[in-house]
Order: structure tokens, then sequence, then C-alpha cells
């Protein structure tokens, strides 16, 4: 089989390693249980072991490798925060569907090695990278969690479960999960942007780039910090903050694989 056949039955698999977590949307009484923990860990594996297989000893800059790459970084954490959190865990059932999108989307979007494939960056800059990687996992899980709070209040609302709702965690602790995430995100963004500021000046340029990465980064980092401001001085909470959080997720999703889906588009 050809090099290229390789690779494609290897991303299958690794979409297919995803349909387990995805399923897990379905069953009406979630727990962590050895049939929760073996989805996570099949999409773990199937996520992580791709986006390994897709670098390899070089680094692929093209879209489709950053939607891999984000998709295996937050099922990571997602797994190790569920491994403290039981409210993390309920929250499965809207984050598998939603990783089986960007894996597919990442499959359809782009082929191996695609574009932008060059040597590996140097320590300081992977290190820039994990950061990024991490603020954009832990804003998608954030964001997770606010949709759960939208569904939640939507169904005590209406005084009946529908669908996954009747899984989901109760508004409060699906909300101070979203604000510890969200606090957890604003921390790593912050120091993000100041491993670029040094970055930038090592390099001898300016010191805040004015490229779109740079600045809806910027500007996500103040939307998150009034967000958390106003959740702890004026009590914002329920369907409001989870509007602040997927206003969040958004301007992230912009900075991070926007700017690459942006760049795959024109041909840059």
């Amino acid at each position: 089989m050809s090099l290229f056949g390789n690779s494609l039955l290897v991303n299958l698999s690794a979409v297919v390693s995803i349909l387990p977590m995805a399923l897990l949307a379905w069953r009406p009484h979630p727990t962590r249980d050895r049939r929760f923990w073996a989805a996570v860990a099949v999409a773990a594996i199937g996520a992580m072991g791709w986006t390994l297989i897709r670098f390899g000893d070089r680094w692929d800059g093209g879209l489709g490798a950053a939607l891999w790459v984000s998709a295996a970084t937050t099922v990571g954490l997602f797994a190790a925060i569920s491994a403290a959190s039981g409210t993390m865990a309920r929250m499965a059932g809207l984050l598998g569907p939603y990783l089986l999108i960007v894996a597919l989307l990442a499959s359809v979007l782009d082929a191996p090695h695609a574009g932008g494939v060059v040597g590996m960056p140097e320590g300081w800059v992977v290190l820039h990278i994990m950061m990024s990687l991490a603020t954009y996992a832990l804003a998608t899980l954030a964001a997770v969690a606010g949709v759960g709070v939208f569904l939640k209040e939507r169904a005590l609302k209406a005084k009946k479960p529908f669908g996954i709702s009747a899984a989901l965690p109760a508004v409060t602790d699906a909300e101070t999960l979203l604000f510890r995430l969200l606090t957890a995100a604003e921390v790593v963004l912050g120091a993000g942007i100041l491993s670029g500021i040094a970055l930038n000046v090592t390099a001898g340029h300016a010191f805040i780039s004015s490229d779109h990465k740079s600045i809806l980064s910027l500007v996500a980092f103040l939307v998150v910090g009034a967000v958390l401001i106003a959740h702890s001085r004026l009590g914002l909470r329920g369907r409001r903050a989870a509007r602040g959080v997927l206003a969040v997720y958004l301007l992230l999703t912009l900075a991070y694989p926007g700017v690459k889906a942006v760049h795959a588009l024109l041909g840059t």
C-alpha cells in the first residue's frame, strides 16, 4: 500500500476512534465507569496517535494539522480534568460530537503534509505553541460547559428534560466549572501573550505583532477579563455568562484555526 493509502487509513481510524465518545451523548445516566473511560481513552489514543504520526519530525502548519492537534489537546485535557471532576465528565455527551465534527473537518479540508511543512521549531517557539493549544483547549471546554448551562436552563424553564439535557450536570455545577476553566484560560493566554512578546523582542521585531492572531488573542484576553470581572462584581451567570464564553471561543477560533483557514483559502 502506498504512503498516501497508509496515511488515509490511519486518518480514518483516528476519526472512527472518536465515535464511541460521541455516542456517550445517548447514555441516559452518565457516570465515570469503565465504558466512559474506554470511550475517552480510545478517542485520546486515536487523536493523539494520528497527530504524532502527522507531525513526525516535521512541523505541519496546514489547517488539517491544526484541527487535529487541537482535537488531541482538547480530549487529553478533558480526560485529565474529568479524573478530578464529575461535572466535566458529564459534558462528554456534548464534547464527543464536537470532536467528531472537528475530526471530519480536519480530514476533509487538508491532506497530510499538504502545506506549511518545515523543520521542527525551536524550544521557545514550541513552548509558545503549547500555550496557544492549551488556551484553545481550555476555551473549548469552557464553551462546551457554556452550552451545557444554556441547555440545562432551557430544560428547567420548559419543566421537562429533553434529549441530552437530562444527562448534563446542574446549572450551578456547570457554571462553577465554566468560570474555573475560563480563569485557567486567562492565565495561560496571558502567559502565551507574554511569551510571544519575548519571542518578538529576542528576534528584534516589534513589541507586539500586528497580525490577526496577535490582535484577536489580545481582544480575547480583554473579553475573558471582562467576563470574569462581570461574574465576580456583577454576578454574571446563566445564559449571559454562556454567551460571553462562546464569544471568547469564537475569538480564539478566529485567532488560531481561523487564520489558517483564511491562508488555506487564499493559498498563502
